[in-house]
């Protein structure tokens, strides 16, 4: 009895087109895998720049906080100090930046002078106009004649804070809080002097 074993094997041509099949579908999924990852990646570090922005402060305090002292009542009844951008700091407007003041008896919300608007070619103000429980801005220094409400690099405002319902007693601890509309808050805490002048640094 004769046993017929057929068998057939791949032409070249035949071969080829089967390897460049595997090869055009290797090639479409990594294309996939690749695509997805560089996506991921884009999407993670853009958590992490939004994070570290809304956790760091762009503002920072140049120099001493002052406390303008009303000697007949003892007490401070306006702080006074200069804020500038942090290294690498991105703009803050002012027109859109609010202050809130703590001490051992009471919270105070700051209300912002009437001249800090975006549209103001110019928000500065006298520390006289400025009404109690707000706050203004009475000098703007390094601005390149630009005296709006946004601070840039190199500029320093000097915020004039003036408290009514709110004011600072002889060793009492405070805190003035300015909140920028973008970042982290930035803490000003701060104790009154034994002896209140006219004008007291604070420490």
């Amino acid at each position: 009895m004769k046993m017929f074993k057929s068998e057939e094997g791949f032409t070249g041509l035949e071969a080829a087109i089967v390897l460049i099949a595997f090869v055009v579908v290797a090639a479409v999924f990594s294309y996939v895998v690749l695509g997805a990852g560089f996506f991921t990646t884009q999407k993670a570090q853009e958590t992490v720049y939004s994070s570290v922005d809304m956790a760091s402060s762009s503002i920072e305090v140049l120099g001493d906080v002052y406390g303008i002292g009303n000697t007949s009542n003892k007490e401070i009844d306006a702080i006074r100090f200069v804020v500038g951008l942090t290294a690498g700091g991105s703009s803050v407007d002012f027109a859109s930046t609010s202050m809130l003041f703590r001490n051992t008896s009471q919270v105070v919300d700051l209300g912002r002078d009437s001249t800090i608007t975006s549209a103001s070619t110019d928000v500065r103000t006298t520390s006289d106009a400025v009404a109690d429980n707000e706050w203004g801005i009475i000098d703007i220094q390094n601005d390149d004649n630009d005296k709006g409400a946004l601070l840039e690099n190199q500029e320093q405002f000097t915020i004039y804070a003036k408290l009514e319902t709110g004011t600072v007693l002889p060793n009492e601890r405070f805190s003035l809080e300015v909140k920028p509309p973008v970042g982290a808050s930035y803490g000003i805490n701060r104790k009154g002097p034994e002896k209140i002048d006219s004008i007291n640094i604070l420490y």
